[in-house]
C-alpha cells in the first residue's frame, strides 16, 4: 500500500456518464490513471484522453500540476490536448463561419492553459492567427476571438513578439485608429499593443508612431470605460519605458494638449466608480509627472548662473520693490551689497549676505526656488504680505519665508514620494492632482500660508520651527487622507485644521489609545504620576537654579538692557541684575537683587502682568502676551519677567508654582509627563524584581498512565 499522502480521492466526470469516485495514486504515471478511467466507461484510445479541472479556468492535468491536486477535487476526461489542438487548428480554416467562429471562440479560452497553447503553436497555429487577422472580411465575433485568442497565447512567451510581421501589427494599430470598429475589438488591439511596447526597443517606437498622443488622449475622452481602461494602459507602457528625454517631450506635448483636465472631468468624476486597474494606472501617471521635478529637486543653486541668481534677485524685487527704486540708486556698491543683505535676512535666508547657500541643500534644491518664485508671481499681494507682516516684528516671533520654503517643498517631496520609483500595486493617487496643470507649485502656494498662519497660532519662535512644521506636516497629511476633488476644496479643509483642531486630535487619539489599555496598567500609569511630577518639579527647580538671561523692555516695547535671575540653590530666594551682553551664568553673589521666597504671594501671566497693561492695544505688546509673567512679593511690588521663549515660559511657570506650592500648569508639564510615564510604563512591565526566577529548569513531569485523551484525526480523513 502507498503512503497515504500519495492518495487524493477525487470525481472524475463526463458528458453522457456516470461520474467515478477514484483514489488517484500520484505515484502512478498520469498515463495509466487515464488509462483506467477510460476502461472503467469502455472507452478505447485512452491517449487520445486527458483530465481536466471542471472549475475554474478548467486548466488540464499534466504530470507538472498532478501534485495540485486536493482530496475532493472535480476532474472531467476530455479530447487530450494535442487532439485538440488538431482539431481547432482545422476548425479555424472551415469555410463555414459558424464552424469558425465557435474554433476561435474555443480557441480563446483553451488557450490561457500553457499544454494547449504549446500543442497549438507547435502546429503553426499563430500563423493561421495571423491570417484571421489580417482579411479584410473578418470583423465583429470571428476577429475579437481571433485576437483574445492571439493575446493568450503570446502570454506563455513561447514566441517572441519581434517575430509578429509589420503588415500585422499595422492591422492592429488600424482597429485602434478606426473609431467605428466595435469597442470589444479596439480594447483587444490596445491591449496587443501594450504586450508589445516593453519587449523591444523598435516596437516601442513603431507603437510610438503609430498610435499617437492625439489619438490615446481622444480614447480617453470616450464615455465606455474599459477602452478608457486600454488606452491608459498603452499610454502607461509607452511612458514608462521611453528614455527619460523622450518621457519629458511625451509629457509636455499631454500638458499642451490638456490631458490632466480630460482625465479630471472623464475619468476622476465620471458616473462610474474608478477601478483598482484604473486607479493604479493613475497612480502611475502621477508618480512620473512628479518625476519630472526630481531633476530640479536633486540639483543644488549654482551662485554662478546667471538664470538662477536672476531667479533669487526677482525674489528680492517683488518683495522691496518700492524701497529699491526709491533708495538704492544714490548707494554706493558697498552699501548696495548690505542693503541686499538686509532685504535677503528679511526674506527670511540664514545665509543673507549668500542666500545662494541656503538652496544648496538636496533635496529640495532649486525646486525650493522655483516654488518660491512661482508664489511671488502668482500670488503677489499674499507674498508681499508675507514678507512685509514678518520683517517688520521685533520680537521674534517672525516667521522666515525662504527658511520655511526650504522646508516645506522638502516636506512636500516627502509627502509627494517626488523621484520615488512607481509601486507596482499602489494606487494612491490624488482626485485634486489631475485638475490643476502646475499641481506642485499651487499646493506649495496653498501650503505657505497655511505655514503663516499656523506659525500665528502657535505663537512661534525660531526656536520652534521644528514644531510648526511638524503641525504643518500632519495638517497636510490629514487633509489628503480625505482626498479632496480640488485645490480649493483641499484649500478649505487644510485651513480649516488649525493648530486647536490638531491638539484636539491629538488629545483624542490619545485618550483613545489609552481607553484600549488594560485596567491595571491605567491603574499603573497613576500610581506612577505623583512620582514623575515630582521628579519634573526637582527638574523645573533647577532650572530656576541655573537661571535664565532675561530682556528689559522699556516703555517704547524697545528691547535695552539684559538682567539675569536664578533661584538660590536653597530654593530660598530668587537673585537678579543687570548684566552685561555676553555674560553667561553669573554666580549668585554677582546679582546685586533678591526676592524671598516666603515673600512671594501670586504669579500672574498673560494680560494680567502690570507691564503687558500700560499698553494693552501695542501690537508688539499682544505678541508677547504668551511669554509675560510677574511675580508679585509685596504690596503693589512686582518682578516682572518676559521669556526669551515660549520653552522658557513653560520651565519657569511652573518652577514658580512650584514654588508657590500651586500645581505646574503649562502644556510642557504634560508633554513631559506623557513622555516620561511611557518610558517608565515600558520598563515596570519589564520589572522583574518580585519574580524568583530559578537557577535550575522545572522538572519533566511523569508520562500520564494512558492516552485515552488524545483524538484520532485519521479516521475523519477515512
Amino acid at each position: 500500500m502507498p503512503p497515504s499522502k500519495d492518495v487524493v480521492k477525487i470525481a472524475v466526470q463526463m458528458m453522457g456518464a456516470i461520474p467515478q469516485l477514484i483514489e488517484l495514486n500520484q505515484a502512478k504515471p498520469l498515463s495509466a490513471v487515464v488509462k483506467e478511467v477510460c476502461e472503467a466507461w469502455n472507452l478505447n484510445n485512452s491517449e487520445r484522453y486527458a483530465l481536466q479541472y471542471v472549475d475554474g479556468q478548467q486548466a488540464y492535468i499534466t504530470e507538472s500540476n498532478r501534485g495540485e491536486i486536493k482530496n475532493g477535487s472535480i476532474l472531467q476526461l476530455t479530447t487530450a490536448p494535442d487532439h485538440e489542438a488538431v482539431k481547432l487548428h482545422a476548425g479555424i480554416q472551415s469555410n463555414h463561419m459558424n464552424v469558425k467562429t465557435d474554433s476561435l471562440k474555443k480557441l480563446a479560452s483553451l488557450s490561457r492553459d500553457v499544454a494547449f497553447a504549446q500543442e497549438f503553436i507547435s502546429r503553426n497555429g499563430l500563423h493561421q492567427l495571423f491570417l484571421i487577422v489580417e482579411e479584410e472580411n473578418n470583423t465583429g465575433d470571428t476577429l475579437a476571438h481571433a485576437l483574445k485568442a492571439f493575446m493568450e497565447l503570446m502570454e506563455h512567451d513561447f514566441v517572441s513578439w519581434e517575430t509578429l510581421s509589420p503588415t500585422f501589427i499595422k492591422k492592429i494599430v488600424s482597429y485602434v485608429t478606426v473609431a467605428s470598429m466595435d469597442p470589444p475589438i479596439r480594447q483587444l488591439s490596445l491591449a496587443i499593443l501594450e504586450n508589445m511596447v516593453p519587449t523591444s526597443r523598435s516596437l516601442f517606437e513603431l507603437v510610438k508612431h503609430e498610435v499617437t498622443l492625439d489619438r490615446l488622449i481622444a480614447l480617453l475622452q470616450e464615455m465606455i470605460q474599459p477602452l478608457q481602461l486600454k488606452a491608459m494602459a498603452l499610454l502607461i507602457a509607452l511612458l514608462l519605458n521611453a528614455s527619460e528625454p523622450e518621457r519629458r517631450a511625451m509629457m509636455d506635448y499631454l500638458g499642451e494638449k490638456n490631458l490632466r483636465q480630460f482625465i479630471h472631468k472623464n475619468i476622476v468624476h465620471a458616473l462610474e466608480p474608478i477601478g483598482d486597474e484604473m486607479a493604479h494606472y493613475l497612480y502611475v501617471l502621477q508618480s512620473l509627472m512628479l518625476n519630472l521635478l526630481e531633476h530640479r529637486m536633486r540639483t543644488p543653486m549654482d551662485p554662478y548662473s546667471q538664470e538662477q541668481r536672476e531667479l533669487l534677485q526677482s525674489l528680492r524685487h517683488s518683495a522691496f520693490e518700492l524701497e529699491n527704486d526709491s533708495s538704492s540708486s544714490s548707494f554706493n556698491t558697498e552699501r548696495r551689497r548690505s542693503l541686499c543683505a538686509k532685504e535677503f535676512r528679511k526674506l527670511g535666508f540664514v545665509n543673507n549676505s549668500n542666500p545662494a547657500m541656503d538652496l544648496h541643500r538636496i533635496p529640495p534644491g532649486l525646486l525650493a526656488l522655483d516654488s518660491m518664485v512661482y508664489f511671488s508671481r502668482h500670488f503677489p499681494s499674499a507674498y508681499s504680505r508675507f514678507i512685509l507682516e514678518n520683517s517688520s516684528r521685533e520680537d521674534k516671533h517672525e516667521c522666515p519665508f525662504a527658511r520655511s520654503s526650504i522646508q516645506l517643498a522638502f516636506i512636500l517631496c516627502e509627502i509627494l514620494h517626488v523621484g520615488e520609483p512607481c509601486s507596482e500595486t499602489a494606487q494612491a493617487f490624488y482626485p485634486m492632482f489631475f485638475g490643476q496643470e502646475h499641481f506642485f507649485e499651487e499646493l506649495f502656494c496653498i501650503c505657505i500660508q497655511l505655514l503663516n498662519k499656523t506659525w500665528k497660532e502657535m505663537r512661534a519662535t525660531q526656536e520652534d520651527f521644528d514644531k510648526v512644521m511638524q503641525v504643518v506636516r500632519e495638517q497636510i497629511t490629514r487633509t489628503l487622507i480625505l482626498r479632496p476633488t480640488s485645490l480649493e476644496l483641499f484649500k478649505s479643509r487644510v485651513n480649516a485644521l488649525n493648530y486647536s483642531e490638531i491638539l484636539r486630535l491629538r488629545q483624542t487619539e490619545r485618550m483613545h489609545q489609552e481607553e484600549i489599555l488594560a485596567a491595571p496598567v491605567l491603574e499603573l500609569r497613576e500610581q506612577l504620576k505623583p512620582e514623575l511630577l515630582k521628579l519634573i518639579q526637582q527638574q523645573r527647580l533647577l532650572h530656576l537654579c541655573e537661571g535664565t538671561l532675561f530682556r528689559k523692555i522699556s516703555s517704547r516695547r524697545r528691547q535695552d538692557k539684559l538682567w539675569y535671575c536664578r533661584l538660590s540653590p536653597n530654593y530660598k530666594f530668587l537673585h537678579y541684575g543687570d548684566v552685561e551682553e555676553g555674560t553667561e551664568s553669573p554666580p549668585v553673589e554677582s546679582l546685586q537683587d533678591k526676592v524671598p521666597v516666603a515673600d512671594m504671594k501670586a504669579l500672574l501671566v498673560g494680560r494680567d502682568c502690570p507691564h503687558t497693561k500700560e499698553k494693552s492695544s501695542g501690537k508688539q505688546n499682544k505678541d508677547l502676551l504668551d511669554l509675560a509673567f510677574s511675580i508679585s512679593y509685596d504690596v503693589g511690588e512686582y518682578l516682572n519677567f518676559i521669556a526669551p521663549t515660549r520653552y522658557e515660559f513653560c520651565l519657569w511657570t511652573d518652577g514658580l508654582n512650584v514654588l508657590l506650592g500651586r500645581d505646574m500648569a503649562s502644556e510642557r508639564t504634560q508633554t513631559d509627563l506623557d513622555i516620561l510615564l511611557s518610558m517608565e510604563l515600558k520598563l515596570r512591565l519589564l520589572d522583574l524584581e518580585n519574580i524568583p526566577i530559578p537557577d535550575a529548569p522545572p522538572v519533566i513531569p511523569k508520562p500520564p498512565s494512558n492516552l485515552n485523551f488524545c483524538y484520532d484525526f485519521t479516521h475523519v480523513e477515512q
